[in-house]
């Protein structure tokens, strides 16, 4: 007998929406900002949304209107637990998703944006420096100028930058330069072990990486509105 079909495991890089407290406008909201940052990479993107924290009370017919709406498509709902809310969300068309691992640090709904360590040079944006560790559920924007991590990026990590992006640790989150669609934005990153790299809405996820460059020093850019990749000269 000839076989025609082959399901197979595999595993994929989603976003995730962390439904804080069930508001739903509040949520789709968030979800156009994201888009608005990086639309060639977020636009008609997966979802999948975590109610672990949004209570009971919640209208799967209407989040899935919403996150639509917003210009995303939402696959799954993740946290959810009691077997009624189950059948809602699958009544709706979600599908049950169980996490891997929990999330310490959730706070993926808010973006964090430090003061800049220096002052500003005449006529553009000094850099956005952080010093910290980038943690997993966190997400660092530096609007209209560049970003400077001097630490780690943990996996469930973001970092995005409409400018460059210099990581001094390793990257294991996904980093989003150019994200206003400079096409002259780069990725300096001293250890490359990430979940996506994109550059002007141009992305690779971990298994579009090279292994000659994992966990290595690599520059990342666009060439002939391609994305490319080389080792960072030391």
């Amino acid at each position: 007998m000839t076989k025609t079909t082959e399901l197979k495991g595999s595993s994929f890089t989603l976003s995730a929406l962390h439904l804080i407290d069930g508001d739903i406008k509040k949520a789709s909201d968030h979800l156009k900002e994201k888009i608005e940052l990086a639309p060639n990479f977020f636009a008609s993107a997966p979802v999948v949304i975590d109610i672990s924290n949004a209570g009971k009370d919640i209208n799967f017919e209407q989040l899935k209107v919403a996150i639509v709406d917003a210009g995303m498509i939402p696959v799954g709902i993740s946290g959810c637990k009691e077997q009624a809310l189950q059948n809602q969300a699958k009544s709706a068309g979600f599908a049950i998703m169980n996490a891997a691992r929990t999330v310490k640090e959730n706070t993926a709904a808010e973006s964090t944006e430090a003061e800049p360590s220096s002052q500003p040079v005449q006529g553009r944006e000094s850099a956005l420096i952080i010093r910290t560790p980038v943690r997993s559920g966190q997400q660092i924007y530096a609007k209209n100028r560049d970003l400077i991590i001097l630490n780690h990026v943990s996996a469930g990590a973001e970092i995005i930058a409409d400018g460059c992006i210099h990581i001094y640790g390793t990257l294991r989150g996904r980093a989003l330069a150019g994200a206003n669609g400079d096409l002259e934005a780069t990725i300096f990153c001293q250890n490359l072990q990430s979940e996506l790299i994109s550059v002007a809405g141009n992305y690779w996820l971990s298994d579009n990486i090279q292994d000659e460059f994992w966990g290595k020093g690599v520059v990342i850019s666009i060439t002939d509105n391609t994305l490319s990749i080389e080792h960072l000269a030391l």
